[in-house]
């Protein structure tokens, strides 16, 4: 029996992969559009309610009878915090879904094999098990990482209590950042999938990878980008709203070095190539995992 066409075996692997992996595409769907209903509130009403508690707190001055609207602010500052928190994971889900059920468990159950014998040859399988759900889940956290710049750009000046624009979760969740850093969880994922072929060690190194990943990122980070520098004698601090990355001095003269709030998207977009070779390196790394798995089937 000749094997299919390639126009007729793409599409049909297409959906394949989707029909198995329903119930995940639903999850991610609803995670999706539940975290940007969220952050479009707290673009909008969430944040303009609490700008006015804080007009209000500010009006009050030192009278201990003074009423604002506190619970605004709080809810401001809880809602932002779930937000982030729910796109912050993205990578780290992704790659405990790659490795675990969509390699691991299709190598494990020898699915993966099946599929090969019949309508389609290893590096076709694996294409369409690394593009499909990049595309999803790279369109997904683009327009998170839209609305959460969005979310945090409206209380800039207007809530005190607002996140730093290089707090930890506001700059990683906040640009495209977040779609490079889910790029590579996915691919880390595939990687640890292919190595081990069974689900839960397979999930369990997706995240241990993408964990290092992100680690390493958050360590560079400061020095992609030139810092500006500020010397004299006694203390010196960097300018209000600026990163500081290091400070230090002696008696005699004391320096501080930092990235200004103008540094942000130089940085995010550094972090995003740097993390966008790396997702490159990994994915080379699953071919070549593939093809010593298959030999020459691999190849054809």
């Amino acid at each position: 029996m000749s094997a299919l066409p390639a126009p007729t075996a793409r599409p049909h692997l297409t959906r394949w992969l989707l029909r198995l992996h329903r119930p995940t595409l639903y999850a991610w769907t609803a995670l999706v559009v539940l975290t940007a209903t969220l952050l479009l509130l707290l673009h909008g009403p969430l944040a303009d309610a609490a700008a006015d508690g804080w007009r209000q707190y500010n009006s009050c001055g030192f009278s201990a009878k003074c009423s604002y609207d506190q619970s605004a602010i709080l809810r401001y500052k809880d809602w932002y915090n779930y937000t982030t928190l729910a796109a912050a994971v993205v990578p780290f889900l992704t790659a405990a879904w790659a490795g675990g059920a969509l390699l691991g468990r299709e190598l494990e159950s020898g699915t993966a094999r099946l599929s090969w014998a019949q309508s389609s040859t290893p590096v076709r399988w694996l294409t369409v098990r690394l593009a499909v759900p990049a595309a999803v889940v790279g369109t997904g956290t683009g327009l998170l990482a839209w609305l959460h710049q969005l979310a945090w750009a409206a209380g800039r000046g207007r809530i005190h209590s607002a996140k730093d624009w290089y707090d930890v979760g506001t700059f990683h969740t906040g640009g495209p950042i977040l779609v490079a850093l889910s790029l590579a969880g996915l691919a880390a994922g595939a990687l640890a999938g292919l190595l081990l072929r069974r689900t839960l060690p397979a999930l369990g190194l997706g995240l241990l990878l993408t964990a290092a990943i992100w680690g390493l990122t958050l360590l560079v980070l400061p020095h992609l980008w030139p810092t500006l520098g500020r010397s004299g004698h006694g203390y010196v601090a960097a300018p209000s709203g600026s990163w500081t990355v290091s400070q230090g001095g002696n008696a005699a003269q004391y320096h501080v070095t930092y990235h200004p709030y103008a540094h942000y998207w130089p940085l995010q977009l550094t972090a995003t190539a740097l993390l966008l070779t790396v997702t490159a390196l990994l994915t080379l790394a699953c071919f070549l995992t593939l093809r010593r798995l298959t030999g020459k089937a691999a190849a054809r």
